[in-house]
């Protein structure tokens, strides 16, 4: 495998080294090892897929508080989306900067989202699929969510939004709770821990 940073601190892009033959192809998606010589967090404890019919279908701004702040790989398994990471960390110096990057089924390209970083993707094509990997449970009490459209982040979507949920409508936008987000975002190495998850499944 690949990895690029990007400009988040944390961040990667991940590209994967196919070996091919008369066979086709075989490649490595994942490798303990290879994360943690990164200094990148090699645990998976969720495994998650999400299927999207209509292009223009846009998730988030998703992200979980501490103590279950997670660390996601994302990757399009069939389509093609784009995905959005936000910088959420208060004492970086990226705060509230963003990447986007396209993840299509053909580059089988995919993205590490650190913890405390706010995520969200739109599909680019009809039925198209992305699938992720958590290093936290979801913990309904430590979910939070921002506006995809939210002026203070200035998201640049490709598309018309088509499709989105009524959750992901409601998110309150960043200049009503930045103090709470900002208070509850800061890093605090003494504590140890996550919180009891209240359900094994989520809808992304």
């Amino acid at each position: 495998m690949f990895f690029t940073e990007t400009k988040l601190k944390g961040a990667f892009i991940i590209d994967l080294e196919p070996r091919k033959d008369d066979r086709g192809s075989f490649a490595r998606t994942f490798c303990q090892r290879e994360f943690e010589d990164r200094g990148l967090k090699p645990d998976i404890v969720q495994a998650s897929i999400a299927i999207n019919r209509r292009k223009g279908t846009l998730r988030g701004m998703h992200f979980q508080y501490k103590p279950a702040a997670e660390t996601k790989i994302v990757r399009c398994t069939r389509g093609a989306i784009l995905d959005i990471i936000v910088d959420l960390r208060p004492e970086s110096p990226t705060y509230l900067d963003h990447v986007a990057v396209e993840l299509t089924a053909d580059n089988m390209r995919s993205l590490y989202v650190p913890e405390r970083f706010a995520h969200g993707y739109q599909v680019l094509q009809d039925n198209t699929d992305a699938s992720y990997q958590m290093s936290e449970l979801y913990t309904p009490s430590a979910e939070g969510g921002l506006p995809y459209d939210d002026e203070r982040l200035g998201l640049d979507w490709p598309l018309p939004v088509t499709v989105i949920s009524a959750r992901d409508r409601s998110f309150q936008p960043l200049a009503e709770i930045e103090g709470k987000l900002r208070r509850r975002m800061l890093p605090e190495p003494s504590e140890a821990g996550a919180a009891p998850a209240e359900d094994a499944c989520v809808s992304i």
